[in-house]
This record gives structure tokens, C-alpha cells and sequence, in this order.
């Protein structure tokens, strides 16, 4: 949640400090570095030294970036509290997540991996949603939001500290980098998920960066709860069509996936056009689907197709690809909005992301076609 709550107050920032989208844009973007380096440099670390101290370290770089924007002045402070979020989202991408599922009792364990995946998108979506309401309806917008987090962290910090390690450490075991790289007998597989997670969390980049913007300067809905509300949609649908979608075999969900975020996308684009704020919400409930179909089953695709000694490598490589979706072109819609204004960026962005999608839609189909009974 933490990782998401300055996207409705990134337009009270802007204008404290008179900045301007593509400030805003590198703003966002530099979270996704942080992600990175925590998922190269500790992503076998809790293999390693356990689940818990990553998960505590996890904590700790959380409560630093809302301590940095709790007390925020100049944009190297906003971008350093971005940082130190990343780095803790990538050690929960992780940890956290083999945590529960390992922890979770015997008659919970088949739904450990959709509590994992709703603790993950669905806190996500209610940082926006959080921030938004609080900036709007509470004192100090751009204090009030941390202050909350950093009581919510409190209470993970002590539950933490009495979770029980579920990983047999080795003593004297030492933690080494992790690797990135993928197979050559599966590069067709992880090529296909990847454009499609490419273009699932450019889309979620760009509403989680822009989205106060959009609805702001091109619908005319000046209200930081609308638009945290907006980006809070895009992550419920995505969390819902996740868990969902949990049953439906991996190459029919792909295509399913990736045909949502096609349509989703061009809805977005209607939105932006037409000025509607009602089309860009069945846009961000369409793409939020998608993203979450496809992602997700992305993911079960290339650990299915994953050498068993490679998996922890080959699924660190996806995890990068999918939020360098989230920095880079978001960056590039920041340049293209100084230089043709936000309307014009955010539709030239969205056409690519649809082309994206729909290039690993066809690519599916062609694969589900030539083997069928894997489909």
C-alpha cells in the first residue's frame, strides 16, 4: 500500500514545488530501480539467511520512505522515498509471498497463492485509494497518508517479529546476487508472457503516474479522492480477475488476458478522447482484468516452462521485465506530453501498449493452435 499512496498527491507536489508531468513521470519511474536492484541483490537472500529477516528488512526500508516523504521537501527527497519503497516492494515480491504460502495452514494451502496475490495488487490499490480519500477530506494531505502507513507498519513490525521462520538456515550460508537469465529451450515461451506483462504494467504504470493528471487537466475533475479512486479500479480488477482466474488453464487465460487489455486499452483511449471520465473507468475495470489474466498466468507459464535449478533466475528476469513496463514507458509519455500535451502522450502510449498486447494475443493463439493439448 505503501508503494502507491503518493500517486493522488503527486498534483499538490507539482504544484508546491512547480513541477511538471515529466518530472512527475521520473518521479514514478525511479521506484521501478529500486524494485530491480532489491530483486538482483536480495532475491535469494530468504533462500539463504530466512524468511524473516527480509521480511523485518522489508519493513524497515517501508517505514524510511514514509518517514523521506513524511518529511519531504525538495524532488531528491521524493525520488529517494521512491527508491527505498522499491527496494522494499522487491524484497516482498519475494519473501512475503513464500512466506505465506509456507506458513499457511494445511486446509488454507490451496489458497495461500490468491491470498499472497490479493495482499500484493489489492494493497497496491488501496494506496491510491487511501491517499486519494485523505488528501481530500483530511488534514495535512501531504502528511497525513504516511502518518497512517507508519502506524500500519508499526503493527507489521511486531507482527513480523513474531512470525515463525519457515526456512531451514544453514549456518555459515552466505547470499550471493541473483542471476538473470532465461533458458534457450523456453525463450519463445518467456518472450510471449513478457510483451504480454510489458504491456499489462505499462498500462498500470501509466495510470498509477498520470492518472491524477488525466483527471485533472483533461476530464476537469479536480479531486484527488476521484482520482485515487480511479487508480484503486485498475488494481481491484486486477486483483479479482487474478484470483478468478485461477482455475482457467494457462494458454486460454493468456488469450482471454490479453484480449481484455487490447479492448481495455482502446477504451482508455476512447476516455482520453471523448474527456469522459466514466469511459476511462470501464477502461481501467477492462485493462485491470486483462493485466491481471495475463500477468499472472504470464508468470504460471514460464515457472511451468522453467528448469526446476533455473525457476528462481528465469522468474526474477520476468518480474524485471515487468517493471521496467512500469518506468520506462512512462518516462516516455512524460517526454511526449512537454512535447504534444498530456492528451496526445497518453493516446500515442496506450495505441503502443494495445499493439503489445495484441502481438502477444496472436502469438498465443498460434502456440495454443500448434499444441493443442496444452491449451
Amino acid at each position: 500500500m505503501g508503494t502507491t499512496l503518493p500517486t493522488p498527491l503527486y498534483a499538490i507536489y507539482s504544484g508546491e514545488l512547480g513541477f511538471g508531468v515529466l518530472t512527475t513521470t521520473i518521479i514514478f519511474a525511479v521506484y521501478a530501480a529500486g524494485v530491480i536492484a532489491a530483486l538482483i541483490l536480495f532475491g535469494r537472500w530468504s533462500d539463504v539467511v530466512g524468511r524473516r529477516p527480509l521480511l523485518i528488512a522489508g519493513a524497515l526500508f517501508s517505514i524510511a520512505s514514509a518517514v523521506v516523504f513524511l518529511t519531504a521537501g525538495p524532488i531528491w527527497q521524493l525520488m529517494l522515498g521512491r527508491v527505498l519503497s522499491g527496494v522494499s516492494a522487491g524484497i516482498y515480491a519475494g519473501a512475503a509471498t513464500a512466506a505465506v504460502i509456507e506458513l499457511a495452514p494445511a486446509s488454507w494451502r490451496s489458497r495461500a497463492p490468491a491470498i499472497a496475490t490479493a495482499a500484493n495488487i489489492g494493497g497496491l490499490g488501496l494506496g491510491p485509494l487511501v491517499a486519494g480519500l485523505l488528501a481530500e477530506y483530511g488534514p495535512a494531505p501531504l502528511r497525513t497518508p504516511f502518518i497512517v502507513d507508519l502506524v500500519l507498519l508499526a503493527v507489521v513490525g511486531v507482527g513480523i517479529w513474531f512470525v515463525s521462520e519457515s526456512v531451514d538456515v544453514t549456518p555459515g550460508a552466505r547470499p550471493s546476487v541473483q542471476r538473470l537469465s532465461v533458458p534457450a529451450e523456453m525463450r519463445g515461451v518467456f518472450t510471449r508472457a513478457s510483451i504480454a506483462a510489458f504491456a499489462g504494467f505499462a498500462v498500470m504504470g501509466s495510470f498509477t503516474g498520470v492518472a491524477p493528471s488525466f483527471v485533472s487537466q483533461i476530464i476537469g475533475i479536480d479531486s484527488h479522492a476521484v482520482a485515487g479512486i480511479l487508480v484503486a479500479i485498475l488494481f481491484l480488477s486486477s486483483t479479482i480477475a487474478q484470483i478468478v482466474g485461477r482455475s482457467v488453464p494457462t494458454e486460454r487465460a493468456l488469450i482471454i488476458g490479453c484480449s481484455l487489455l487490447v479492448a481495455g486499452v482502446l477504451v482508455l483511449i476512447g476516455g482520453l478522447v471523448a474527456k469522459s471520465f466514466v469511459v476511462l473507468v470501464l477502461g481501467a475495470v477492462i485493462s485491470g482484468a486483462g493485466q491481471g489474466l495475463s500477468f499472472s498466468k504470464g508468470l504460471a507459464a514460464v515457472v511451468g516452462a522453467s528448469p526446476e535449478h533455473r525457476r528462481a533466475e528465469v522468474t526474477s528476469t520476468y518480474f524485471v521485465v515487468a517493471y521496467v513496463a512500469i518506468s520506462l514507458p512512462i518516462v516516455g509519455q512524460g517526454f511526449a506530453a512537454a512535447h504534444w500535451g498530456l492528451q496526445t502522450a497518453g493516446e500515442v502510449l496506450n495505441s503502443a501498449v494495445a499493439v503489445l498486447a495484441l502481438l502477444a494475443l496472436v502469438w498465443t493463439i498460434i502456440e495454443a493452435r500448434r499444441t493443442p493439448a496444452d491449451a
